[in-house]
């Protein structure tokens, strides 16, 4: 086989490699499991070098089904880091996971500056990234500030741990859309900001150079260029959708978002999330808007939402909220979680299972109407493990007033990777199929309608 490129994806719980051919299919694909994580009071970490050797092993495994050495494209889990010497590349600390939680003190502390840290990055301050969780790694060593601000300890994201061992340690840097997820770059500038390095306590000397996410070229000890690194999610947005601005990505799996790349410079975020996709070897920065629910797959966990079909909608009055977690971006309200309009002891567990479906459907319609309200969309294309619910698929099509499709393309963040390896064009080859509408929409309609009335009227 003679492939277009390889993708290496360093998953949370899984690390796969595949090959992308000339047509743009992708085939040939190895996946081994990633090391265990240990949770412990809300730390979460693993083995870094056994993650280092884990993902070499699976590279390996996939070349040795081609006789080339095509272009390399890595697609990292975002926000998780270490600390390591920099003479012999020996982890100090654990694989620190976006999972863990020890930024929280940090985010707290921070908390009168949210506004300013949300202007700059276009995120919230949430111990999920970087910045929180460092800080309060270097408060609670502190000997190592010294040390990483005299070069002799590196600090950095999975991706660039990885290139810096594959280098033989002559490349220290991240791409762009690692980067703009750690709460210290400005996302406008797409450099390093002074500022939020000096707010979180992080001296800006100590961080890797923010590169390009395509047209790399980097020569690796492997014998592969390195041509393109993104982050996991900006890879399977790649593969999804196309850039230009008039269609958007549901992504329904654990928690749920919905992604539109940003039509123009002059879209009024209005509270949600502003994300880097990637940026092209011209410099040119894709940037996207993205809307959050969080934690969805944990609501619906204890009821039969297979059973579902979408005669099961719109049978009663009750209204319903679906976000364990609290609610998403554009709110961030932690206090308003899973609620229910009337109580619903009465009701049969397939019964509640539509009605948290349906908040998932009426969540989703309203980030997708605002975005379309700002500039419009034509297609929206539905991923992950829940859009292969029929009933989620119809209502959602009833509710929007345009296409839906449904990806049928498996391993999207490999794919969309490999695509920016090879050079050609994102969501070029993807697999989908439409939803074609059936039967009455008007009563899911009315009560998409009453439903956005009643959640408006939550308190706050």
């Amino acid at each position: 086989m003679n492939p277009s490129a390889i993708a290496l994806d360093l998953g949370t719980t899984s690390i796969k490699a595949g090959l992308l051919d000339r047509h743009g299919a992708l085939g040939h694909i190895v996946a081994r499991p990633a090391p265990p994580i240990t949770a412990t009071g809300g730390r979460y970490e693993s083995d870094a070098l056994c993650y280092a050797e884990i993902a070499d092993q699976v590279l390996s495994a996939c070349l040795a089904q081609t006789d080339g050495h095509p272009p390399l494209g890595l697609c990292s889990q975002r926000s998780s880091f270490l600390i390591w010497e920099r003479a012999t590349g020996q982890p100090l600390t654990p694989l620190i996971s976006w999972q863990d939680n020890r930024g929280a003190a940090s985010c707290e502390a921070l908390g009168a500056h949210e506004n300013l840290i949300r202007d700059l990055t276009g995120l919230p301050l949430a111990p999920y990234y970087f910045a929180p969780k460092l800080r309060t790694v270097l408060q609670d060593n502190p000997g190592w500030r010294a040390r990483l601000e005299s070069g002799e300890l590196l600090a950095g994201t999975l991706d660039t741990f990885l290139i810096w061992r594959w280098t033989g340690g002559k490349h220290y840097l991240t791409d762009a859309s690692m980067a703009a997820r750690t709460l210290l770059m400005d996302i406008r500038q797409q450099q390093w900001s002074p500022q939020l390095c000096d707010l979180f306590g992080i001296p800006p000397g100590i961080l890797p150079e923010i590169n390009t996410s395509a047209g790399m070229n980097l020569r690796l000890d492997n014998g592969l260029v390195l041509q393109a690194s993104v982050g996991d999610q900006s890879a399977a947005l790649i593969a999804s959708v196309s850039a230009d601005g008039a269609e958007a990505l549901a992504n329904l799996g654990t928690g749920c978002f919905v992604v539109r790349y940003l039509p123009d410079e002059k879209f009024a975020s209005n509270g949600y999330l502003h994300t880097l996709v990637y940026r092209g070897n011209n410099r040119h920065a894709h940037l996207a808007v993205e809307g959050t629910l969080n934690s969805v797959a944990a609501a619906l966990a204890p009821y039969p939402v297979r059973e579902c079909r979408i005669e099961d909608f719109a049978g009663s009055e009750i209204f319903c909220l679906a976000e364990p977690s609290g609610l998403g971006a554009p709110y961030f309200r932690s206090d308003l979680t899973i609620q229910f309009s009337r109580p619903v002891e009465h009701l049969t567990q397939r019964q509640i299972a539509a009605l948290l479906l349906e908040a998932v459907i009426f969540r989703v319609a309203r980030i997708l109407e605002e975005f379309h309200r700002a500039s419009a969309i034509e297609r929206v294309y539905l991923s992950g493990g829940l859009s292969e619910l029929a009933c989620l698929q119809q209502g959602i099509a009833r509710c929007v007033p345009f296409a839906v499709y449904r990806l049928s393309q498996a391993e999207s963040s490999l794919r969309g990777v490999a695509l920016l390896a090879a050079g050609m064009d994102p969501a070029s080859h993807r697999e989908s199929e439409r939803i074609n509408i059936t039967g009455d929409v008007r009563a899911l309609q009315e009560k998409y309608r009453h439903w956005k009335e009643w959640f408006d009227s939550l308190p706050g």
